[in-house]
């Protein structure tokens, strides 16, 4: 009853109607009801006069109902002019709807090596087809022309859609009432989801028909990257998905850019989805591959030991042999021009008798500058894919050292236990280590080599730093030049600053100094110290993604070395965490202004191409309490690593080339950015420059067994200290591009490779445990291609409720339209029975 009443209001679907109220739209009904009653009744008044006074055949009683026919009649179509408007709030149901996401990547075209017993109950359950296959070849990018002929992951993907007999979206749609919208992520469209036409007609004949077949015909494998967690992002966000019950993931799962689907802390965009995933997986879980990757540290030291490390991981070549080789080649510095010739760093037979084996070659540099470490692996038989058995990686050799700058206004702990761990230091050293101590005797600073005589010595030394630490220090004893050089420093040179609080004098004295500007934190220029009661630090989730905070191996361990801190007596507060920081250790108890948020006691914040981390107390030397300098030494340590070798060393960060990733496509452009300044550290400028740019050299792979062919290229600048050229790729091969520094004359080289392989074909095999993780997660299930047919049965959702309300013109609506129908035909009827003229 109650969705038939629906029906005659206009309103589809209906299981129930909680509230129904009456009003009027025509403004001038809307303001005067009465009037509008008034004039229904005078209308029914006078239909009754009509037909008792001015209709005397026939008997009164029929002459009666027909002058109520009448003046009902008429009265509907006066209030039809006061446009009556109903309010409902009803309760619709919908049909649940399920969105089918296809993966359209490259990976997708990988035709896999599968044992005949697989393949044969892969093709038997989605029905292959050959002959059907070749739809879907022909829209599929670098599929090899000259392969066995073996089906794809896509071709059997669109076998399951076309499949004729017990069709999986038929039965969905038919027998489990679900409404069905497909897409595919292609990289075709703005968004990474596109979205399939139902029909070749583009519309949903019959409601919600859909044609599998048409669906398939849309599929094509040529997407550049796998994002999975942007996929689903972009599916939350499609119109409709308020009603969503479920996804449907066709995939290989082979995820390798963007956002991670599943977080270890927070939401991630699997959990923001808020519906059951359901993980098809496509494609091989093991596969005959090697893989190499190469692992060093970012610095070596010249004329020092070291060690490259290659990690081989296989899969199906357990028990054979490959040879493994490190070479170097140096791209800048002091080797660079000399004959560019190949530095054989070692080479080790390995047995493959485990999954995972690690070679350790050991390695003394005997030149300075920047050079790249290549790790290569033989091709083994029988291997999908060989582009994974080659890794690179650039390494900074220094025949210099890490040069620090510690500002204090007196003598601390904190500075003593500081000095005393990077003096020890091979790459920092007592030459690397200089203090301004403004406290100290000027005599002192002249003659000490250890500390430096002015805060602001010229530009070419002071940019020459590496991190500076600002420990406790005076808003007097701060100049604006010194704030303006280490904004300059941090933002355009991508330094590191080290803030450290003390008790004596606080962050409020940085208040309206350009170093405020930089900080994690918001000051408070009222901030007095807090030293009322002791606490112990508390580590935020955001601790763990940073490897100076991991001060032991495993979470155990980091507790106890956090712990041995012990008390805190005191802190300085501030007024808030900046917008952009991320707080890594908090107060357990004390707020900031808001009244919400925990003070930040240690705090890191990205600024221009450097970053600062706040440190709001200089008691960490505690850390030396029962374990003497282990992990003081490695809290301080990593975090100079990290603050100080995220950019060129020393002098080079005045000439730094860069490439916006390390390979390409045919066909790609290479983008070559050149950040350049002169021997002042001031922004080269084009009109200083012969060619009015930058001069540089391009070596490009001969083809065929061609040598290769050297081209002269300019640089221009983009503007003042930046220089940028966008070159065009072609040829496959690797190249070498080479800048020279006006200054010194010297070339910076960079190398790239370009391949017709992107990275989807990287990777041979599906990542059957974030199939896995995903469905698990959210609740959904996990199958494969034979599988696939129990989504049938497991996709039994109730119809969705949606509760809304709506206004209706009751004119427009069934129900009106047939009460004035059937009035007049009631009536005619009545004339011509009772034989009224």
């Amino acid at each position: 009853m109650t969705r038939a009443i629906g029906w005659l209001l206009g309103v589809e679907n209906v299981s129930s109607i909680d509230e129904v109220d009456a009003a009027f739209a025509a403004p001038w009904a809307a303001e005067g009801a009465f009037w509008v009653f008034l004039g229904a009744a005078a209308l029914i008044a006078l239909s009754l006069v009509f037909y008792l006074r001015f209709q005397v055949q026939g008997p009164r009683g029929p002459r009666l109902s027909l002058g109520i026919c009448r003046g009902v009649l008429l009265a509907l179509l006066w209030i039809t002019l006061a446009d009556p408007v109903l309010q409902m709030t009803v309760v619709n149901q919908q049909k649940p709807l399920v969105y089918f996401v296809f993966d359209g990547t490259e990976s997708m075209a990988i035709e896999d090596e599968l044992p005949d017993a697989q393949r044969k109950s892969i093709e038997e359950a989605v029905d292959y087809r050959p002959a059907a296959r070749e739809r879907t070849v022909a829209s599929t990018v670098h599929v090899d022309a000259a392969s066995a002929g073996l089906p794809s992951r896509l071709d059997y993907v669109a076998a399951l859609l076309r499949q004729s007999n017990d069709n999986l979206l038929a039965r969905l749609t038919n027998e489990r009432q679900l409404q069905i919208e497909a897409f595919v992520f292609d990289g075709d469209s703005t968004s990474r989801l596109r979205k399939l036409e139902p029909t070749a007609l583009g519309l949903r004949l019959g409601g919600d028909r859909l044609d599998p077949s048409h669906l398939a015909d849309q599929l094509a494998a040529r997407g550049q990257v796998t994002a999975l967690g942007s996929v689903l992002h972009d599916a939350s966000e499609q119109f409709g998905s308020g009603r969503l019950a479920g996804v449907v993931l066709v995939s290989d799962f082979a995820h390798n850019s963007g956002i991670a689907p599943l977080a270890a802390s927070g939401r991630s965009p699997a959990e923001r989805l808020g519906v059951p995933i359901y993980a098809v997986g496509v494609g091989a879980t093991e596969a005959i591959d090697l893989a190499v990757d190469l692992q060093t540290d970012p610095k070596m030291k010249k004329a020092e030991r070291s060690s490259v490390l290659v990690k081989l991981r296989h899969s199906g070549l357990a028990g054979q042999t490959t040879t493994v080789r490190v070479t170097a080649r140096a791209l800048s510095g002091e080797a660079a021009d000399a004959a560019r010739e190949e530095i054989f760093v070692g080479e080790k037979s390995v047995l493959l008798d485990a999954a995972v084996l690690t070679v350790e070659l050991p390695f003394t540099p005997e030149e300075s500058g920047r050079f790249e470490f290549v790790a290569t692996a033989e091709r083994l038989d029988g291997e999908v894919v060989s582009e994974n058995n080659r890794a690179a990686r650039q390494v900074n050799i220094i025949d210099d050292y890490l040069r620090l700058m510690y500002v204090a206004h007196e003598p601390s702990w904190e500075w003593r236990f500081i000095k005393e761990v990077f003096h020890r230091d091979k790459l920092v050293g007592m030459q690397g280590f200089r203090t301004f101590l403004a406290s100290s005797d000027p005599r002192v600073r002249e003659s000490n080599v250890l500390f430096l005589p002015t805060l602001t010595p010229k530009r070419s030394e002071f940019f020459a730093t590496d991190v500076i630490f600002l420990d406790d220090m005076p808003r007097d004893g701060l100049s604006d030049r010194f704030g303006e050089m280490v904004k300059e420093y941090v933002g355009n040179l991508g330094g590191g600053l080290v803030v450290i609080a003390g008790p004596r004098f606080g962050p409020r004295e940085l208040a309206q100094s350009p170093i405020a500007d930089m900080l994690p934190v918001l000051i408070d220029p009222q901030g007095e110290l807090r030293d009322q009661a002791e606490f112990r630090l508390k580590l935020s989730p955001y601790a763990a993604q940073h490897q100076f905070m991991q001060l032991g191996n495993g979470e155990a361990e980091n507790a106890r070395a956090w712990d041995n801190l012990g008390p805190l007596p005191w802190y300085q507060p501030v007024a808030a965490k900046h917008p952009d920081a991320q707080v890594l250790a908090e107060h357990p108890t004390d707020k900031c202004a808001d009244g919400r948020t925990p003070q930040p006691l240690i705090a890191i914040r990205k600024y221009g191409k450097g970053e600062v981390v706040y440190l709001g107390f200089n008691e960490s030397w505690r850390l030396r309490r029962q374990y003497g300098e282990k992990y003081y030494r490695q809290f301080w340590s990593q975090l100079i690593y990290r603050l100080g070798m995220s950019h060129a060393l020393g002098a080079d960060k005045r000439f730094v080339a860069r490439l916006d990733q390390p390979q390409y496509r045919a066909e790609d452009k290479v983008t070559l950015t050149v950040e350049a300044y002169d021997e002042n550290y001031e922004p080269l400028a084009e009109e200083g420059l012969p060619e009015r740019g930058l001069v540089g050299e391009l070596m490009v792979p001969g083809q065929s067994g061609a040598a290769p062919t050297l081209s002269n290229l300019t640089v221009p600048m983009l503007r003042r200290g930046v220089f940028e050229a966008r070159i065009p790729v072609f040829a496959v091969g690797e190249y070498s591009l080479r800048v020279k520094d006006p200054v010194t004359g010297k070339f910076d080289e960079q190398r790239f490779e370009v391949t017709p392989v992107s990275a989807e074909r990287r990777r041979g095999v599906r990542d059957e445990k974030l199939q896995t993780d995903l469905a698990r997660e959210t609740g959904g299930r996990v199958y494969d291609l034979t599988t696939v047919h129990q989504l049938a049965e497991d996709l039994r959702m109730e119809p969705v409720e949606e509760r809304f309300t709506r206004n209706l013109a009751l004119w427009s609506t069934p129900l009106w339209f047939a009460a004035v129908i059937m009035l007049m035909l009631g009536e005619w009827l009545s004339r011509k029975i009772i034989r009224l003229s």
